[in-house]
């Protein structure tokens, strides 16, 4: 038995239009299931209500352009606040696990955020961990995203964070939104290994997800050796998804957290919202709780109906194989890229579908060998916002720190709308 927590947030005033998929809905049938069955009978299982996490929660992860308050609602603060609190009453000793239940979600949040795209605004985990080391001390930890969608947001955050690991596995970005999250995207350059993707093919089974859950992603783990592990815990795999096309159960979510055994899981996607949702959750609460989940089944569950073909399991045996391969060769990787400078650079073109905004960013990160790298972004978007952004890492060296320093003050207010200054190291946070 393991005392769990449970943080529920279901945003009644928040839905990008009544009948979208993302909607309160999503977490009332859950609440129903959940005071149906009696969990919170047990002592053991305990709710909590969730915090409102702060503006400096959010810039300490984020460039809100042009700030914060023009990108988010109170529900997205409430829904940080909702992961903060699950965290808090980990780290206190208070639960030994914890599960945040919350809406709106956030893994498609970028660090740059001009608007919203893939229902995202902030990004939920991002801003829990930073909150995380700000407040318990620095954390070796790793996110394991079991969305559907690959989390393209959580990559872009920690894709220089050597103490940040992750994983994310999902829909080959070939078949299905945002179109990333593929093998050789593998961190930058300075946190070479620290991002590993596994684009699984549609109609996987929980035979597959289950495959590479015990064939990479936890041997990784072992050898990562996270202080903690954060389920980015997206149901929308379920076989009975309307906006994805594989075939995972409410069983194989439980017994995947069950091994996964993650100290904080934080709601991601998931749209089926009578069919799926209230097993899924049920059986992953059961599973962190330490409880017998094996009865849980879905009324309309055909394991043979659902059975992946013998194609689909020599393939992802094939990927898991080249995978880890590549893991445990990351060290001999010498190809990083053109370095100028001192810095490499990578351009990106950012849509954000559910605002209809156009970005254009070209980062730049400073090759390091002490820490993950001084970040200079230079970010236009077509609402006609021009932005530089120095970003000073955690734990930062003092060379990255005193460059990021002089570069913020150096540069000039007129070529830019804003220029901002980020410092997870000190906790700063300035404009101009």
């Amino acid at each position: 038995m393991r005392k769990t927590g449970l943080v529920f947030f279901p945003a009644f005033d928040w839905a990008i239009a009544p009948d979208h998929p993302e909607r309160e809905e999503r977490l009332l049938y859950t609440q129903d299931q959940v005071f149906e069955e009696g969990l919170l009978d047990f002592d053991n299982i305990v709710e909590f209500k969730p915090k409102i996490a702060k503006e400096e929660d959010v810039k300490r992860v984020h460039i809100c352009v042009p700030d914060v308050s023009s990108v988010v609602t109170e529900s997205h603060m409430i829904s940080a606040g909702g992961a903060i609190t699950a965290a808090e009453k980990v780290l206190s000793g208070e639960v030994d696990n914890a599960f945040a239940l919350v809406r709106p979600p956030g893994h498609h949040a970028m660090r740059v955020v001009h608007g919203a795209r893939g229902f995202c605004n902030i990004n939920i985990e991002a801003i829990m961990i930073e909150y995380i080391r700000r407040h318990y001390g620095h954390k070796r930890i790793a996110i394991v995203d079991t969305d559907c969608h690959h989390g393209d947001g959580t990559q872009d955050i920690y894709w220089h964070d050597p103490d940040t690991l992750f994983i994310s596995m999902h829909q080959d970005g070939r078949t299905l939104y945002p179109g990333s999250g593929f093998v050789d995207e593998f961190g930058g350059p300075n946190a070479l290994g620290t991002t590993i993707n596994i684009p699984l093919p549609p109609r996987t089974s929980d035979e597959g997800f289950l495959y590479v859950l015990d064939h990479v992603v936890l041997p990784i783990l072992d050898e990562f050796q996270p202080d903690l592990i954060i389920n980015s815990a997206g149901q929308d795999n379920h076989y009975t998804d309307p906006i994805t096309n594989m075939r995972f159960s409410a069983h194989g979510y439980a017994l995947l957290n069950d091994k996964l055994c993650p100290d904080i899981a934080v709601l991601e996607g998931g749209y089926s919202i009578e069919h799926a949702l209230p097993y899924v959750n049920v059986g992953i609460i059961l599973a962190m709780a330490g409880f017998d989940y094996s009865d849980i089944r879905e009324p309309d569950y055909d394991p043979e109906a659902l059975r992946q073909s013998a194609e689909i399991t020599a393939y992802i045996e094939t990927l898991a194989e080249a995978i880890y391969r590549k893991w445990q060769d990351r060290k001999n990787i010498k190809d990083v890229g053109r370095i100028v400078n001192g810095y490499i650079k990578r351009r990106k073109r950012i849509y954000y579908d559910t605002d209809g905004i156009v970005e254009f960013q070209e980062e730049s990160v400073r090759v390091c060998d002490s820490c993950g790298g001084l970040v200079l972004i230079e970010s236009r978007a077509d609402t006609g916002y021009h932005i530089y952004a120095i970003c000073v890492p955690g734990r930062s060296c003092a060379a990255c720190r005193a460059e990021g320093e002089y570069i913020f003050e150096s540069t000039p207010k007129f070529k830019y709308n804003y220029v901002y200054f980020q410092d997870r190291e000190k906790d700063v946070f300035l404009v101009k």
